[in-house]
């Protein structure tokens, strides 16, 4: 199967197909308006989106000031997991900061979520602390991660 992938700058189009996954992703989604406001009035949120034939299968969201840089959040539809999209993603999402000139780049992940941090230790990240009951869904706490961008 030979199809082709594109990483893009995510539009108002795209968040119908962006909120789907966010919905079957996350126990706790934002809501369709929030990515709305992110695109609309966050001057330092950049927002990625990967496509096949052209479906929104992820996406990804950042925020830069200054020279720090943050996740907000990345996923993949379910049906799509295991096949290096959200790698994909996260190196086009640092190839974005390093644009942008941040100079490191942090997110947080589920302390039980072993397959995302297998994956972002891949690409450079480090525990960097724990944020206690972060989640509000269950109150699990959360790993923090960075990797400094002008290393990896």
């Amino acid at each position: 199967m030979n199809t082709q992938m594109v990483i893009r700058e995510m539009t108002p189009k795209d968040v119908d197909q962006v909120f789907e996954i966010e919905r079957r992703s996350f126990s706790s989604p934002w809501k369709k308006e929030s990515f709305h406001h992110e695109l609309d009035h966050n001057m330092y949120a950049h927002y990625l989106v990967l496509e096949i034939e052209e479906q929104v299968i992820g996406y990804c969201g950042i925020w830069i000031v200054m020279d720090d840089a943050q996740i907000t959040n990345i996923a993949v539809s379910p049906e799509h997991r295991g096949r290096r999209f959200a790698e994909a993603l996260l190196k086009a999402a640092m190839k974005l900061c390093r644009m942008k000139k941040a100079e490191q780049l942090s997110l947080e992940v589920r302390v039980s979520n072993h397959i995302a941090q297998s994956l972002y230790q891949k690409l450079g990240f480090q525990p960097g602390g724990i944020r206690k009951n972060y989640y509000t869904d269950n109150g699990e706490d959360a790993l923090i991660m960075w990797v400094r961008l002008n290393e990896s």
